[in-house]
């Protein structure tokens, strides 16, 4: 099993921890009804109890255990440090401005890029987001230290950047419409791999 992008990820963790969820709910419940009961339960009732409970540990750590490594960043994040990015953008913000390299950065898909943000400041957000407003990456921007991301695009798309960090009042204006453009990708090839059109 593998995720191309966030929003595929999303959808597959959404489902999972839902059921996982009921099942907890399931335990308060049989608790609360029990607490209602005039008579104790017997203490050999109590080994399904403490089974549920321990299948229901060894199920969310085994969930997280067995797809970590279908988070599409992790691996980039794991071997980073072999990894040289195809480009590198630097981008720096002051006074709630973003100062971009160009009006529009174009990726080509597949490509391995570097955001290399820097703040003279203030603690800013780099968010890149869909024009259905949802994320596909972020990171927290401090002034004075290294603050970069590394992605791959493997869809086609326009994205807004905004601000992910409450940086006052004036944070709220940190937008930039039709910030990066990824271009090239092979959209049907993407789909037949699990990917989103």
């Amino acid at each position: 099993m593998s995720f191309s992008n966030s929003i595929e990820l999303l959808q597959f963790h959404w489902m999972a921890y839902t059921l996982y969820s009921l099942m907890i709910i399931s335990v308060i419940a049989w608790f609360a009804y029990n607490l209602t009961r005039k008579e104790k339960a017997n203490s050999i009732v109590r080994i399904p109890f403490y089974g549920y409970m321990a299948f229901l540990v060894a199920g969310g750590v085994g969930h997280h255990i067995f797809t970590y490594n279908t988070v599409p960043w992790v691996a980039e994040d794991i071997t980073r440090h072999d990894i040289t990015a195809d480009q590198t953008f630097h981008i720096s913000v002051k006074r709630h401005v973003y100062t971009m390299p160009d009006e529009k950065i174009i990726i080509n898909c597949g490509e391995k890029i570097m955001f290399d943000v820097v703040s003279e400041d203030l603690t800013y957000g780099f968010g890149l987001f869909r024009k259905d407003h949802s994320m596909v990456t972020q990171m927290q921007v401090n002034p004075g230290s290294k603050n970069d991301l590394l992605w791959t695009f493997n869809h086609n798309g326009v994205f807004d950047l905004m601000s992910t960090e409450y940086s006052g009042p004036r944070g709220n204006a940190m937008f930039i419409a039709d910030a990066v453009e990824v271009r090239g990708c092979d959209e049907k090839v993407a789909i037949l791999d699990g990917g989103v059109k």
